[in-house]
């Protein structure tokens, strides 16, 4: 086998997770080879970053990048009531003092494109098109990747493989291992609008999170550069997408019933068709196995309320690339080493999941922060992603003093469906019609 046939680590999947871990491992010494199925740049939906995103970006050498973009600034965050009562804005700057609390609004067909050509930069060997069609096992260990080329096939042996595969999670279906949220079986259909009302100066880049009057969704609102607007309405699967129609009419049903959104619309002009998404909120029952390490969308996807999948996604990437120089330098690439960052990681994606579960069930930012105003630094914390610190936790046990007497207790991640249950795969419906 020639030296091209194998490097230490093949990573799956050029998005913000691979391209995060490859590119760390590169900075480690790391012979590492990316294979990347689709050519940049492609659309992606998730637009709007959190201000914790800007260490790994600092790691990455992203931030000039990022500084020099035409990508909207983002300084905060708004939530707007069933009633249309609007809170006062979460500016992250006031609750932490520091460039890193301001963030961006992105396209992520270019965001995605930087950041690939970043771990480019920094010598990972970045093979693109290239589709991997399975990941190579001896027993139970992942030694490599066999990848279309040419009309034909090509081996690559690897110490360890990285599934950054997003969505289709090679390693996650051939092991069954996804379970699926028991609360959060939710879906969203949006479009982008040209020529809509934006904020000014500071809040022009606000991320505005609507309640729908009726209190089964909201919108999100979240300007980009070139004077568009990302809209789409987040609801129960089955209360958007069961015997209602077309996405197109569900989203003007959706958009008359609001009057917050058809005020910030009435000057816009649609420039995309409509998109859908449908069951998205799982988690794998482990980050690792001998050999391989799950990130990013391919290990799972929590709900796009805050704004927290890019992070995740850099995160897991980060971490995930610090374990695996580890195990290399340790020559020990087993399950145990491979996957010892899950529990740090799991720990923060569950402090996210439960703030999103309590908004879902009635979480009032408002009333919190003018019941318990010397928190409001902590749940800004949480907002902008400061998950793995355990400070935030403050915030739990007050939040819970404003539960009804009734409430029943969130029920946790592992409690829902078994990883073998049958569950329809995530879908991405894009539309007939693009206009974009």
């Amino acid at each position: 086998m020639s030296a091209d046939d194998t490097v230490d680590v093949a990573v799956i999947g050029g998005g913000p997770a691979g391209s995060t871990a490859a590119a760390v491992l590169a900075q480690r010494g790391v012979k590492v080879r990316l294979f990347e199925r689709d050519t940049f740049p492609r659309f992606h939906i998730g637009e709007s970053l959190i201000p914790e995103t800007y260490w790994v970006f600092k790691r990455l050498n992203m931030l000039d990048k990022m500084k020099q973009s035409a990508f909207t600034k983002k300084y905060s965050v708004q939530f707007v009531n069933a009633q249309g009562k609007m809170s006062a804005p979460f500016y992250f700057h006031d609750n932490k003092p520091h460039e890193c609390s301001q963030t961006w609004q992105v396209v992520r067909s270019q965001f995605d494109a930087m950041m690939l050509d970043n771990a480019r930069e920094h010598g990972v060997d970045v093979r693109q098109p290239a589709r991997v069609l399975e990941v190579l096992f001896e027993g139970d260990r992942a030694v490599g990747v066999k990848v279309q080329k040419d009309g034909g096939t090509e081996e690559v042996r690897a110490r360890v493989v990285v599934d950054a595969s997003g969505q289709s999670t090679m390693l996650q279906n051939r092991f069954k291992l996804r379970q699926w949220d028991p609360v959060l079986n939710k879906g969203a259909i949006w479009t982008y609008w040209k020529g809509a009302y934006r904020d000014a100066g500071r809040d022009e880049g606000a991320t505005v999170v609507i309640q729908t009057p009726n209190k089964m969704g909201w919108w999100w609102y979240i300007p980009q550069h070139d004077d568009t607007i990302s809209v789409g309405v987040v609801g129960p699967f089955d209360y958007l997408f069961k015997g209602r129609g077309s996405h197109e009419q569900v989203y003007q049903e959706e958009m008359d019933a609001c009057p917050e959104i058809t005020r910030r619309l009435s000057t816009g002009t649609r420039s995309a068709g409509y998109y859908a998404t449908k069951d998205y909120s799982y988690r794998s029952s482990k980050v690792a196995g001998d050999g391989w390490v799950l990130i990013g969308d391919a290990f799972g996807f929590l709900d796009p309320l805050y704004s927290s999948g890019v992070l995740l996604a850099l995160k897991s990437g980060e971490l995930a690339a610090d374990a695996i120089a580890d195990a290399l330098a340790a020559g020990d690439t087993s399950e145990a080493q491979l996957g010892r960052w899950g529990e740090t990681f799991n720990k923060g994606v569950d402090r996210m999941r439960r703030l999103v579960c309590e908004y879902y069930d009635g979480f009032s930012f408002g009333k919190f922060v003018k019941t318990y105003p010397h928190l409001k630094n902590k749940v800004t914390d949480l907002l902008i992603g400061d998950l793995f610190d355990d400070h935030v936790d403050e915030v739990w046990e007050p939040l819970e003093t404003l539960y009804a007497e009734d409430k029943k207790p969130i029920p946790k991640w592992s409690e829902g469906a078994p990883p073998d249950a049958d569950h329809k795969v995530n879908e991405l419906y894009l539309p007939a019609n693009p206009m974009r």
